[in-house]
């Protein structure tokens, strides 16, 4: 860990030069990470700024170790639990993940940080250092000039300033030092990269994907999920041991996170400060030089007040948080911030739709098993307006899912107590298969996030107000993605094929927000240009997801880090030439 300041009492009576850092990071999660790693390795002098607590690899994993029976409510969520953090209970897939007992001091408390919704919106925070990166589903995709240049040529939205050339070397630089395991499938549309050996599907997903495969004459593609999960050992982490417990964190260090990878890259280097408890309440703006002078940080234990100066400012606290500190800063100057001239700042949300699937069982693999917990899934790639392919709705949508056998927690529906009910129940079951589908939301300027006029948190702090929600092109996308899952599934001989549409859909529950800081090729139109810079204040960075400009259907992390390592690239080249 780098040099950690958590008692920063005496700051404000230190000299000024000693408050003062080449390049300020605010933020610890995924982008957060890299901006820092990238900095310090170029050799510049980097605080790294934290809202929440310390949160240390290994010794902090808590729970990573522990058996089930060691959980007082064996791994469940309480009742008080979940009427004291209602949006993280509601949960993905239904199935109450993250609310588990193990993963509860890792959410943020949801009474000490509201937010208002005017309409439904689930927002999921982390406020600790790394963020979300120990939590994330660790699906990595690159996207390709299909979704770089889809906004363009359909008239929506605003055009994206790179195409794919202008990120690829970035994917690949990123993708070696996170380690991402898949297969090279030579789709255009989902460009391979630099992998580490894939993990395998089980024998019933290859049988499914071969007849999918042939059914669709090849046009349609069942992969192995590509994922920041290592299969070979890695700059002294070891490849992933199958435990299926990363949100827990991995002792093992067989995922990419801030803690395992970014981080002590960082260190290594000296430069690095790590303050955490720091919420940064406003980026400081020279109205003379038109530049960021630094940062506003109110201590989250103390509530003390501390500036802190830098050359350049990386704003990566996550996409509606990083749209939030700049609605709070240059007021003055702009009466809704920092980066609205444009008046897009807070605008065009994003995520990913999805909570709808189908599953099913399959015959015929009664003598096959599989061993482990893989960490992973498989990954069926878009295929709806693609190559000739036309729907009555704009973009596509791919599916994740697994295919597995049922154990001795499945029901027995011929047996229901006894001897021959245990006996039974000692047997594995039927092989079930099942996917859910992610479909890409367009970006609509009316699906936007806004400062409350009334309500604050705990710090006294005005929170976001959320009114975004799907529109027509998304609710015909997810009707299409139910009838061709079951298609699909039938096609390669799944029986009793059901869905499942969840009906308390909001928009936030794919937990892949984006858009609300846009890029764009105009500042009249977009906050930030193609080399992610306000374009109000050139030597601020934003480089997490509010800078996407389309949100295209895959997983959108790995070019967050690929945005980052590029935009840092850049930013120290022209600090160096003098221009910022």
């Amino acid at each position: 860990m780098g040099e950690i300041k958590n008692d920063s009492t005496n700051l404000n009576t230190k000299a000024k030069d000693q408050n003062t850092y080449d390049a300020i990071v605010i933020g610890s999660g995924i982008s957060g990470g890299w901006a820092a790693k990238e900095l310090t390795e170029k050799g510049l002098k980097v605080l790294m700024l934290e809202r929440g607590r310390n949160y240390e690899h290994i010794k902090d994993y808590k729970t990573a170790n522990k058996d089930p029976w060691e959980f007082e409510h064996r791994g469940t969520a309480t009742a008080q639990y979940k009427k004291d953090n209602p949006v993280i209970s509601k949960d993905w897939a239904m199935y109450g993940t993250a609310a588990r007992e193990q993963y509860q001091d890792l959410w943020v408390n949801e009474k000490e940080c509201p937010y208002v919704q005017e309409k439904p919106f689930a927002w999921w925070r982390s406020y600790q250092l790394g963020g979300r990166s120990t939590l994330w589903g660790r699906q990595s995709y690159r996207l390709s000039d299909i979704d770089f240049e889809a906004n363009a040529k359909e008239g929506v939205g605003v055009d994206w300033p790179i195409r794919y050339k202008d990120i690829e070397a970035w994917y690949t630089y990123v993708e070696k030092f996170a380690g991402i395991s898949g297969s090279r499938d030579g789709l255009p549309h989902l460009p391979d990269g630099h992998f580490q050996p894939a993990m395998e599907l089980n024998f019933v997903e290859k049988d499914v994907a071969s007849r999918i495969k042939s059914h669709y004459k090849n046009n349609r593609h069942m992969i192995i999920g590509r994922t920041a999960n290592l299969t070979q050992d890695l700059q002294g982490r070891t490849a992933c041991q199958y435990r299926n417990r990363c949100m827990e964190g991995c002792p093992f260090g067989g995922y990419f996170s801030t803690q395992s990878s970014t981080l002590p890259a960082a260190t290594a280097t000296g430069n690095l400060t790590v303050r955490p408890w720091s919420i940064v309440t406003k980026i400081n703006y020279d109205k003379n030089t038109k530049k960021a002078t630094g940062v506003e940080v109110l201590d989250g234990e103390t509530n003390k007040m501390y500036t802190f100066n830098a050359k350049i400012v990386f704003l990566n606290a996550s996409a509606l948080n990083s749209a939030w500190v700049l609605m709070n800063s240059a007021t003055d100057v702009w009466e809704n911030g920092l980066g609205s001239s444009s008046g897009e700042l807070g605008h065009n949300i994003m995520d990913h739709h999805y909570m709808l699937g189908a599953q099913g069982t399959i015959e015929g693999f009664e003598d096959k098993y599989y061993y482990g917990r893989r960490a992973n899934g498989f990954y069926i790639t878009r295929f709806a307006n693609l190559y000739g392919d036309k729907r009555d709705f704009l973009r596509g949508y791919g599916f994740q899912g697994a295919a597995s056998r049922e154990g001795w927690s499945r029901e027995v529906a011929e047996l229901n107590i006894g001897g021959d009910f245990k006996e039974a129940l000692t047997e594995p079951g039927a092989w079930t298969i099942g996917a859910t589908g992610f479909g890409e939301i367009l970006p609509y300027h009316d699906n936007k996030i806004t400062l409350s006029k009334t309500v604050k948190d705990k710090w006294g702090l005005p929170v976001l107000v959320m009114d975004a929600e799907l529109k027509e092109n998304e609710l015909k996308m997810r009707k299409d993605i139910l009838k061709e899952l079951v298609e699909m599934f039938e096609v390669a001989g799944v029986k009793n094929v059901t869905t499942w549409d969840s009906k308390e859909y909001a928009i936030g529950q794919g937990i892949h927000e984006m858009g609300t800081a846009r890029m764009g090729l105009d500042p009249k139109t977009s906050v930030l240009n193609g080399n992610n810079q306000v374009w109000d204040a050139l030597n601020v960075f934003v480089t997490d997801g509010a800078c996407m400009t389309s949100s295209a259907c895959q997983n959108p992390s790995l070019t967050y880090m690929a945005l980052t390592a590029r935009a840092v690239d850049f930013a120290v080249t022209e600090l160096k030439k003098g221009n910022l």
